[in-house]
């Protein structure tokens, strides 16, 4: 009995949708360098403005470390009370949506984190919060 065999089609590679999407976007990039060479041309000047101030989006909150022998970090830097009160009312009057997270040491005294909680209220925030963790320990 003869076997057939059968011989499958080499299979092939179609590189047009790819040679399209380079064409495609060689005409995009210089059509776009058209556009700012043109507007290099105008003879326009900008106006100036004496204070200006970065347009950055405001950060939503500032974490507030406090550690067991009560030293206070902030941004990687240590501040006394009244130092962090001063820092948060900058903060504050610059951006007025800021929100305040403390950080404080779970075997530290409690007292630690009260004093940074009425420093932050001194300061004028009302959205303030406290990091916990879940303890996995109990049930």
């Amino acid at each position: 009995m003869p076997i057939k065999i059968n011989h499958d089609p080499e299979p092939s590679l179609n590189l047009t949708p790819m040679i399209d999407i380079v064409f495609l976007l060689i005409i995009f990039f210089m059509v776009g360098t058209k556009f700012t060479e043109v507007e290099r041309q105008i003879k326009l000047e900008v106006p100036a403005v004496k204070q200006f101030g970065v347009m950055a989006p405001a950060p939503t909150k500032r974490i507030v470390h406090v550690f067991r022998d009560n030293t206070i970090v902030m941004d990687q830097r240590e501040y006394t009370i009244d130092e962090l009160i001063v820092e948060l009312k900058t903060a504050r009057e610059r951006y007025a949506e800021l929100a305040v997270l403390i950080r404080g040491d779970g075997q530290g005294p409690l007292q630690n984190v009260t004093n940074v909680l009425a420093a932050c209220r001194d300061a004028g925030f009302d959205n303030m919060g406290i990091a916990v963790r879940p303890d996995t320990q109990r049930r």
